[in-house]
């Protein structure tokens, strides 16, 4: 359990750290999309509110009165005739700046601060359109330190340049319509080698702002869309993000992540960045919730995982107990069983052993008598012959039945190899035709496909021998002896196997006698030995096969030996001695 346990934590983990994987995954590709629609909105805007710029320069300049003032350098009738239309601009389009200039650049009037005028103004947007006389257009920043989206045309009439017209809008309005629609805020950072110290504090007082210059090493703050800085928002944080990461800071129990894109300003000088701050609070709050309701789910589908497994192991060791206990009753049967058939073999071999003294001692008893006779005979040299010579004859009888005993043990020596019935068949067959007299018909039937068998062919050739002994002696008049082989299933166990069957034509044998025909030496013949069909169920036992026998009487016996396809893994080996098959 204990190792179960530790996996399915481990896989828990591993999900876990999956999951805060794929959360930063689809933080990192949240702000890069933000950045970059920040980055294309941003020049969106500025091409349409130049083009509202434009369209507004040329209304001006299609306005004879205003044209006439300014011919004049008539500054008051200027501001009467210009004054409302730039409030308008700046109240509802946020322009910032208006400024009329002459030929030499010399700022003639500013609509924004009309106390100053004089001066001349040689930006690179003014410069741009003084050389290319064609309206220039781009961010630009200011002598103030502030950045300005400007737009300057130059205003010619009856082929004369009577100045230039110079209008802009501070980047603020741009970075708040961004914020609305994208639910980012921005922060402009400032390159300070762009602007002074003393020149960025008159903007930062004229745009009404507070800053800090010393904040940053080498950036200062020059808008922004929140109310102040995140206090996180430190010189280490601002390397990594100048050094191109994103980075994601705690500030006021919120989650901020923080990215950057580069300024340029209409010369395509770097003159800052701007900071895109994604609120990304709501976000982590989701997938914090996922990551605790998958780990509850997953504790759960462990504890439940874990709680079957318990379960299953108590029912195998349930199992397992009730199979032991079986295991030892078995044993317990088993040896009992050893001990009923120990007791059945010391029957069966007092049987045998009373049957051998009993086939021993009649002729011993003849010989003890007929010695008897011989020492009362001892005149009578022709009845001493007579008598000796049935002694012999007994004699020779307790010799034959010791050997035939002897031929009987040989058949528990067990060899097999991988033997052609029909062969087998055919050697028999003509052993058997050699040695029986009437010269009986034999008749062998095979499958058409060859049928090779794992056996002792020795012990199976002496078992059909006998068979075809018995099937001869059975058999009255010419009567043809049956040798078939076929494919045929144990009756008993359903395996597969062969059925070696000895069929005659004599008159069957009575039940009673079916009863005894596997007991050693029991015959119904006077010249037979009672071994022959007890040897035959011994090699079928020895090939973990079996003998059946049908008889009915006037028609015939049929004796069948079935065999095994293979032998089972524990069937005995073949002896070293050699001389068991002699």
């Amino acid at each position: 359990m204990v190792p179960l346990a530790v996996v399915l934590m481990f896989i828990m983990g591993v999900f876990a750290v999956a999951i805060l994987m794929v959360e930063a995954h689809i933080r990192d590709r949240d702000i890069a999309e933000r950045t970059a629609a920040v980055e294309q909105i941003f020049l969106q805007k500025m091409d349409k509110d130049t083009n509202l710029m434009v369209a507004t320069m040329r209304a001006l300049m299609t306005n004879q009165a205003i044209e006439r003032a300014f011919r004049q350098r008539d500054r008051e009738a200027l501001a009467q005739l210009g004054g409302s239309l730039f409030a308008s601009l700046r109240d509802h389009h946020r322009i910032t700046h208006l400024y009329f200039s002459g030929p030499d650049l010399v700022n003639f009037y500013r609509f924004h601060s009309p106390e100053e005028f004089g001066d001349r103004i040689d930006r690179v947007t003014t410069l741009k359109a003084q050389a290319r006389q064609e309206p220039v257009h781009g961010l630009e920043l200011g002598a103030l330190g502030t950045l300005t989206l400007r737009l300057v045309m130059p205003w010619r009439s009856e082929g004369k340049v009577l100045g230039y017209l110079e209008i802009g809008e501070e980047i603020e309005h741009l970075m708040g319509e961004l914020r609305d629609g994208l639910a980012v805020d921005m922060l402009v950072l400032l390159d300070k080698q762009m602007v002074l110290p003393e020149q960025w504090q008159r903007g930062q007082a004229l745009m009404k702002r507070e800053g800090n210059w010393d904040r940053f090493a080498t950036h200062v703050a020059l808008a922004q869309t929140v109310d102040q800085l995140p206090a996180a928002l430190d010189e280490p944080t601002l390397q990594k993000l100048l050094a191109g990461r994103t980075v994601k800071i705690r500030e006021s129990g919120r989650s901020l992540h923080l990215a950057l894109i580069p300024l340029r300003d209409v010369g395509r000088r770097h003159i800052g960045d701007l900071v895109v701050i994604r609120d990304i609070t709501a976000l982590e709050f989701a997938f914090q919730w996922s990551i605790a309701i998958v780990t509850a789910i997953g504790l759960l589908a462990a504890i439940g995982v874990l709680g079957a497994f318990y379960l299953a192991l108590d029912r195998v060791e349930q199992d397992y107990r009730r199979q032991h206990d079986l295991e030892h009753q078995l044993l317990r049967l088993n040896a009992q069983h050893s001990r009923i058939l120990q007791l059945e073999k010391l029957s069966a071999l007092g049987t045998m052993v009373g049957s051998i003294a009993h086939q021993l001692n009649n002729p011993l008893v003849g010989v003890v008598n007929l010695a008897q006779l011989a020492e009362r005979e001892a005149g009578d040299p022709q009845r001493i012959r007579d008598l000796l010579r049935e002694i012999r004859g007994a004699g020779e009888d307790c010799h034959a039945f010791v050997k035939r005993m002897l031929a009987f043990s040989k058949v528990s020596c067990f060899d097999s190899k991988s033997t052609p019935m029909a062969e087998l068949i055919e050697d028999t067959v003509l052993l058997f035709r050699q040695t029986e007299n009437r010269h009986l018909p034999v008749e062998v039937k095979l499958p058409e496909e060859p049928v090779v068998l794992d056996i002792d062919p020795i012990l199976i050739r002496h078992a059909l021998f006998n068979l075809l002994v018995n099937a001869a002696q059975a058999t009255t008049g010419d009567g043809a002896i049956l040798i078939t082989v076929a494919r045929e299933n144990d009756p008993v166990r359903g395996l597969p196997g062969w059925s070696l069957a000895v069929s005659d034509h004599g008159q069957g044998m009575a039940p009673e006698v079916m009863e005894n025909i596997f007991v050693p030496f029991y015959t119904t013949h006077s010249d037979g030995t009672g071994l022959g069909l007890p040897v035959v169920q011994h090699v079928a036992l020895l090939h973990d096969g079996q003998v059946s026998v049908s008889s009915e009487p006037g028609r015939g016996t049929r004796i069948a030996v079935w065999l095994p396809d293979s032998l089972p893994d524990s069937m005995p080996d073949a002896p070293e001695d050699d001389s068991v098959h002699a």
